[in-house]
């Protein structure tokens, strides 16, 4: 609990501290592709030492999609995890705000350009679910492993290539409610549920189209 507490009190302080975004636009668009690296540990709950992101593979990739309305972002995320021999999936879904900063000092013409460096914030609620290994689509509830709701915060550093593309490294920390699915799990059996932290860091290209 103590860890929640810790957690929501960051979110809490990044939410209050953000500055206005500093990109101008009321809607947008944005893709992103990343890789990296993921570290967890349950921390309570019988099934804590089987935690998903303890035991998921270290290396990360995958891709996100959302949407932006000023400061409030709707996100949909995937990661895959694996060590070369074998491959676990985590996707989630989520709702929270983002803000950017910029950094130094800009030209004329990098701001015409729409280049620049700049400090990303972000803190969200989530709802996810993994899988132990590689499942194809369509997903079937029993290949799920783990569920579980979420809180994240994210800070980031990067770049403006252009108006459209970013390049840069965020460190995304997130703790969760967790429980185990498939085959002969219960949903309402406490013993199948535990809870966990989990820190990632990535490497990221963000496409963005502002509609307006």
């Amino acid at each position: 609990m103590r860890t929640m507490r810790a957690l929501g009190l960051t979110l809490a302080l990044v939410v209050t501290a953000a500055p206005v975004p500093a990109v101008a636009g009321v809607f947008k668009l944005f893709g992103q592709a990343d890789g990296g690296g993921v570290f967890g540990k349950g921390t309570s709950g019988d099934l804590k030492d089987t935690a998903f992101f303890k035991e998921a593979p270290h290396g990360m990739y995958g891709a996100s999609i959302g949407a932006e309305f000023l400061f409030l972002d709707a996100w949909i995320q995937h990661h895959q995890f694996t060590n070369g021999s074998r491959l676990a999936t985590w996707t989630q879904f989520g709702v929270g705000v983002h803000a950017e900063m910029d950094m130094g000092e800009r030209s004329a013409q990098d701001k015409k350009d729409g280049k620049g460096a700049f400090a990303d914030f972000a803190a969200g609620a989530f709802f996810g679910i993994g899988t132990g290994q590689q499942v194809m689509p369509p997903l079937s509830n029993d290949e799920l492993t783990d569920k579980a709701f979420l809180i994240q915060g994210s800070l980031g550093f990067g770049k403006h290539l252009s108006k459209i593309f970013d390049f840069g490294l965020a460190v995304p920390v997130s703790y969760g409610y967790f429980f185990k699915t498939g085959a002969g799990a219960v949903a309402n059996d406490v013993s199948t549920h535990y809870r966990s932290v989990q820190v990632e860091g990535m490497l990221y290209l963000r496409a963005n189209i502002r509609l307006f």
